[in-house]
């Protein structure tokens, strides 16, 4: 059922970014990339995994599928977690840097960002293929991914314990520049503060004096301004994301971090549990973003009223 819904949650996303033109644009195609690796991930790497629950953990599939299964679960999965560092990333500079993040600039870097996830998320993926560590025992049953030392250490750091510290650090620096804009807000005022400069041109004429008044005059406008609307939506959107994010993929990353270093193990269906927490991540990233976004909801009902 999960795996049904977060194929067709996030299919829905596509097509209206597809159909809607206005979407052809940044920050969208950063959205496209996330529904693209979490359609994978319900397409792909969830039914084969659900055979493998059905089966006691067991791989009844041969080496060949599991080696494709293993590399298209993490392929996806890590892709999916550095989308939504990416959108974090995006959120960030076009609030903090509304001004130099221009267009032009936010598509270029955009599209960088989702070179470099598909390409950290393929070499992470493929190299237990080259031999660096092994996935699947005949004897067994066995098909997981791989527990040598030093591939765990490189493949959790760099799927999910690196993103964390990038999407902590963006989110704390949002919260600061929001705190920051807040503050600086002030009411209407007009504060005199008198000085008295006596100017004399000359003794025999008579003194003239007279008063400067110097003033302090702020300006506010009554409730936030459009900007400020955008913003503090984009900032709460944000915080969402990465809340759900890391609350669906810090217990399996734990686990998978701990198990190999220490050489213990945890019950299978805390292992299964954390796993499939892990993929429901894919679910809610559509359902986050598109809930904070207007345009979104209102391409879903035309799109909707169209096919009736």
């Amino acid at each position: 059922m999960l795996a049904v819904a977060t194929f067709l949650w996030n299919l829905l996303v596509l097509v209206t970014i597809l159909r809607v033109r206005t979407f052809h644009r940044v920050p969208h195609n950063l959205v496209a990339s996330m529904a693209i690796s979490d359609v994978m991930v319900a397409g792909l790497v969830m039914p084969l995994s659900l055979v493998r629950e059905l089966y006691g953990r067991r791989w009844i599939l041969g080496r060949a599928l599991c080696q494709v299964w293993i590399s298209c679960d993490v392929l996806c999965c890590t892709a999916s977690i550095w989308n939504v560092t990416a959108i974090a990333l995006d959120r960030y500079w076009s609030i903090t840097r509304h001004l130099e993040y221009t267009l032009k600039t936010r598509k270029r870097i955009s599209n960088v960002m989702i070179g470099l996830t598909w390409l950290l998320s393929s070499v992470i993926s493929l190299s237990p293929l080259f031999g660096w560590g092994e996935i699947y025992s005949e004897k067994s049953l066995a098909c997981q991914v791989s527990q040598e030392p030093s591939y765990t250490v490189f493949s959790t750091f760099g799927a999910f314990y690196l993103p964390l510290c990038v999407v902590l650090f963006v989110y704390w620096k949002i919260y600061k520049a929001a705190k920051f804009r807040i503050g600086s807000r002030k009411t209407n005022t007009i504060t005199p503060m008198a000085e008295v400069i006596e100017v004399k041109e000359a003794e025999r004429q008579p003194q003239m004096a007279f008063t400067v008044r110097h003033a302090t005059v702020s300006f506010q406008t009554d409730g936030e301004t459009w900007r400020e609307q955008k913003e503090r939506r984009a900032a709460l959107m944000v915080g969402i994301l990465i809340g759900v994010f890391v609350l669906c993929w810090i217990p399996f990353f734990l686990a998978e971090l701990i198990i190999p270093l220490c050489s213990c193990d945890i019950p299978p269906v805390w292992k299964s549990v954390f796993l499939w927490l892990g993929y429901s991540n894919s679910f809610f990233n559509p359902l986050i973003y598109t809930a904070f976004n207007k345009n979104y909801n209102n391409a879903f009902r035309n799109l909707f009223t169209r096919q009736r």
